[in-house]
């Protein structure tokens, strides 16, 4: 079996694991928090990202609060957890690996494709000054709504929408963070980037690398850096 085949199996089991959890139990506020800070110590500090404003603001967006309370018991664990409709949370260490990358200053506006539950814009939202997510499947995109309104998020903008054609009329974007698989990166996207800016997104159908875009008065130059597997971005226009 090859690497990617034993990398699909090890998430199959932890799919099928979350998938047959019940109610996690009863954990105080305090309970969580603590599981926050081993979290961002051992997944996180661990492997690398010592950046203390990305570390502050996964230790303090309460991560289980985003996913259904039937597999809340799995939030802080080392894995993705299934939300729904074939959509999952990704791993605590991507999460920050990708919001790492892209340096994010208090005074950017943000760009989101991929709502999902909506944790990822709620980081994001502690790190810089707005953010504009959007979500192809529209009951995920009420839910993330509805969960970052309940939380306060009056920084971040949702929208249920085809990420391939990105948000025009509030570009551009000093960042943009893509949380779904395309098998090239969307053209749209790169032109509602800022002068200046820095786009991340996990990129491939068979085989995932993420690519960390920048795009200067010259040109866009693009790296990729570490294997990944995400749900494929769906929605790419035809032609």
């Amino acid at each position: 079996m090859n690497c990617r085949a034993i990398c699909l199996a090890t998430l199959a089991c932890v799919l099928l694991a979350a998938c047959a959890a019940t109610s996690s139990p009863t954990q105080t506020a305090g309970d969580w928090a603590a599981r926050r800070g081993r979290m961002v110590e051992t997944q996180i500090r661990a492997r690398g990202i010592t950046d203390e404003r990305v570390l502050a603001a996964m230790r303090k967006v309460p991560r289980h609060l985003f996913i259904p309370e039937d597999r809340r018991a799995y939030a802080y664990e080392d894995h993705p957890v299934p939300i729904g409709l074939g959509q999952t949370i990704s791993q605590p260490f991507i999460v920050a690996y990708m919001t790492d990358a892209l340096k994010l200053a208090p005074t950017d506006k943000v760009l989101e494709i991929g709502t999902g539950s909506g944790y990822q814009a709620a980081v994001l939202a502690e790190l810089a000054r707005e953010v504009y997510t959007m979500e192809i499947v529209p009951e995920l995109a009420e839910r993330a709504r509805a969960t970052l309104e309940s939380l306060a998020y009056r920084n971040v903008r949702v929208r249920h929408g085809n990420g391939y054609l990105g948000w025009p009329e509030a570009a551009p974007f000093e960042k943009i963070i893509v949380t779904a698989a395309p098998d090239e990166v969307p053209k749209a996207l790169v032109d509602e980037l800022a002068v200046g800016g820095t786009m991340i997104v996990p990129v491939g159908r068979v085989e995932q690398m993420m690519t960390i875009i920048r795009k200067t008065a010259r040109g866009v130059v693009q790296e990729e850096t570490i294997p990944v597997l995400f749900v494929p971005m769906t929605g790419k226009p035809k032609g």
